[in-house]
């Protein structure tokens, strides 16, 4: 197969990654619950690898906290700032794990929502953003790139415009985060919300939250903590706040080993990769008759192509792709209505291309070569 899904999952992962997994479930306990060897040992890979994401993203180690995947981290960060009487500002780029806590929000609490429109290329105009602040704006949730054109949001630009009118800045980064270098103070990100299984090579199950210095989240979930189990409430230390039951403590060992992997290889040689790859199959589709490809690749992006050929519905194009080729690509609304709606590709979808440190100029010439053949 030609995996060229990866904006969804990386499927080939580092074999570091694949042994990690395979000896921590050998080896390990449970985390935090108790002082036998198999705990213990599990509490240190958790560490470590805690270390090496608040290492990456330049956080403190006690406010890297572990989520099952981004979606999880959203629905903390989002639940645990905003409350009733706040108004948020998001964008036209956002998936659904961004959209449906905040339209939850509105519904549930009568929270304000506006979005920064999403013009024909999927780019945004930042003076909206200061357009639609309010006195009682909360924060700004926004992803760092679009999971359906690769365009990004200027993060650092946006977390001056919070910070300069006393609101938050939540960022999606589950497109970015192991591809992208990523500064939370730097860039004035207040809550970075990731997931292990795409950039960051790791196994599905394993993302997280880092948290600023001096914000507060509301837990999300309550339970077993491994420390102060006669209170009645949640301890309110960072991360024990946020990591109520027992953690992927499996997949989090797959995942420091394939930080180690970015550490080893570099960020900068694997995103060179990523998009030499990514500019060589746009180049080599987007002049053919019949195929209409979406974004903006005259700034910097993720290494993605959503195309359309002609007026075929996606899912048969996908189809198409799959069954003659071999090819994995994704098809349909790529849970960003939003997008879509701005795109004007609602009715038809968009087949997704998306690229990754494993693949090969071979495969991508390939794909171009089934794109073409389809649109003929």
């Amino acid at each position: 197969m030609i995996y060229l899904d990866n904006a969804a999952t990386t499927m080939r992962k580092p074999e570091g990654v694949i042994a990690a997994v395979v000896k921590a479930m050998e080896s390990m306990g449970n985390s935090s619950r108790g002082t036998h060897e198999g705990a213990l040992d599990a509490a240190r890979s958790v560490y470590r690898t805690r270390v090496k994401l608040g290492r990456m993203f330049g956080c403190a180690a006690e406010r890297v906290v572990f989520t099952c995947n981004s979606t999880e981290a959203l629905n903390i960060a989002i639940s645990g700032t905003i409350d009733s009487g706040h108004h948020v500002i998001s964008t036209d780029l956002e998936h659904n794990s961004v959209l449906r806590p905040l339209y939850r929000l509105q519904e549930e609490k009568g929270v304000e929502l506006s979005f920064v429109p999403a013009d024909k290329k999927g780019n945004v105009d930042y003076a909206d953003f200061e357009r639609l602040m309010k006195p009682n704006t909360k924060a700004i949730v926004c992803t760092h790139a679009s999971n359906l054109t690769g365009n990004h949001i200027d993060i650092r630009r946006v977390g001056e415009i919070a910070h300069s009118r006393g609101a938050l800045l939540i960022v999606d980064a589950s497109q970015t985060a192991g591809a992208f270098p990523i500064s939370i103070k730097e860039m004035s990100v207040d809550v970075l919300c990731f997931t292990g299984h795409k950039s960051l090579m790791g196994p599905q199950g394993t993302g997280g939250l880092c948290v600023g210095e001096g914000v507060e989240i509301r837990p999300f979930k309550v339970g077993g903590s491994g420390v102060q189990s006669y209170s009645r409430t949640q301890p309110t230390e960072y991360p024990t706040r946020l990591e109520a039951g027992t953690l992927n403590g499996h997949g989090i060992a797959g995942l420091g080993a394939a930080l180690d992997f970015i550490e080893e290889v570099g960020m900068d040689v694997i995103f060179e990769k990523e998009h030499r790859l990514m500019t060589r199959f746009y180049e080599g589709v987007k002049d053919i008759e019949g195929v209409t490809v979406y974004g903006d690749f005259s700034r910097k992006r993720s290494p993605v192509v959503a195309l359309n050929i002609k007026d075929y519905d996606s899912s048969a194009v996908s189809d198409e792709l799959s069954e003659e080729y071999d090819i994995a690509t994704r098809p349909g609304a790529h849970c960003a209505p939003r997008m879509h709606t701005a795109l004007g590709t609602v009715e038809q979808g968009a087949v997704r291309f998306s690229f990754a440190y494993f693949n090969t100029e071979d495969e991508v010439d390939t794909a171009i070569q089934a794109v073409r053949e389809i649109a003929q």
